[in-house]
């Protein structure tokens, strides 16, 4: 639901032609000619916008680009916009995970910029609408990989600089969450191999979770992500009643838990042998020597879990359900 603040019309054009990626032509030729929206206008005859306006605006753009016409997005509410908008990505990030990668490293780089960009200037909306483009333009994987991962770590460096304040993290987080969760419904298959996904108690920064969780279900894993913080008993419980034949778990922050380690050998000790546990994360490499001691593998990233994940399939002689 909209509120009043979204209505308030106090943008002017040359604003909303920032946000938007539209030029003043073709801004006044989508209000004139299809009325995309109605500005209201100042006794002086400037153009005003709202929040509202901008927001549908980047919809119709989006969904032009997906290859639809000019007059029928026009006539559709915002909402059904949206719903449109969404079905498209959802389709277009399918094909781009069955199709392949490519080689996407310029427009991963000016993605990456454009976010960034963003984030400086908490435009959560921006964000939202960058990220949904990159996921058309290179795939899944690729965004995983080139945009979110480095975009996360960047925002992480310059916060602890004090160039950003938690707020920009938190702006960040909210709508990467988004967006993985996005890729993950898309590309989910209920019938690959399960694998679970979460971070061990005392680990409450679950970015890198998301991060995996999206990554194994591009590569044809059926997913069960708990999320941050959780116990060792948990963990296990999640795995026997799903039958997940592996586990990742995300290691961030604090680096240094002194309790972390028995909660690694506790849940290796609660599991199947047969089930494999993948540690990953920023900080994982500081309890190497719990993770070699407990058989698990360790993974620097998203590229790591995936070929790890494949080569699981294949010393068991099986294959993932596409």
């Amino acid at each position: 639901m909209k509120n009043g603040r979204d209505e308030i019309k106090r943008h002017p054009i040359r604003v909303v032609a920032r946000r938007t990626g539209l030029s003043r032509d073709v801004l006044r030729a989508w209000e004139l000619r299809y009325g995309v929206v109605e500005p209201e206008r100042t006794a002086g005859g400037q153009r005003l916008y709202s929040d509202a306006d901008i927001e549908r605006l980047r919809l119709v753009r989006e969904a032009q680009e997906a290859g639809r016409r000019i007059g029928q997005l026009a006539a559709l509410s915002s909402e059904e916009l949206e719903r449109l908008v969404s079905e498209d990505r959802a389709a277009e990030l399918a094909g781009a995970a069955a199709g392949g990668e490519g080689d996407n490293g310029e427009r991963t780089r000016a993605f990456l910029a454009e976010c960034l960009a963003a984030v400086r200037e908490m435009d959560a909306a921006s964000l939202e609408t960058i990220l949904g483009r990159a996921a058309v333009a290179v795939g899944a994987s690729p965004l995983i990989d080139h945009v979110i991962t480095p975009l996360m770590i960047e925002i992480g460096d310059l916060w602890s600089g004090d160039e950003l304040t938690p707020g920009h993290e938190r702006l960040a987080t909210a709508v990467v969450r988004r967006t993985l969760d996005s890729i993950r419904g898309a590309v989910q298959h209920a019938e690959g191999p399960g694998l679970v996904v979460a971070t061990p108690a005392g680990q409450h920064h679950e970015i890198g979770a998301l991060l995996a969780a999206a990554s194994a279900a591009s590569s044809g894993w059926r997913v069960v992500y708990l999320g941050a913080d959780l116990p060792a008993q948990s963990i296990a419980t999640a795995v026997e009643m799903t039958g997940a034949r592996a586990v990742a778990l995300s290691i961030i922050f604090p680096a240094d838990d002194p309790d972390l380690a028995e909660e690694l050998r506790a849940l290796r000790r609660q599991l199947s042998e047969q089930v494999t546990i993948i540690v990953g994360g920023r900080a994982a490499g500081n309890y190497r020597g719990v993770i070699e001691e407990i058989g698990a593998l360790w993974l620097p990233d998203a590229p790591g879990l995936r070929s790890a994940l494949d080569l699981l399939l294949a010393s068991r002689g099986d294959g993932v359900h596409r």
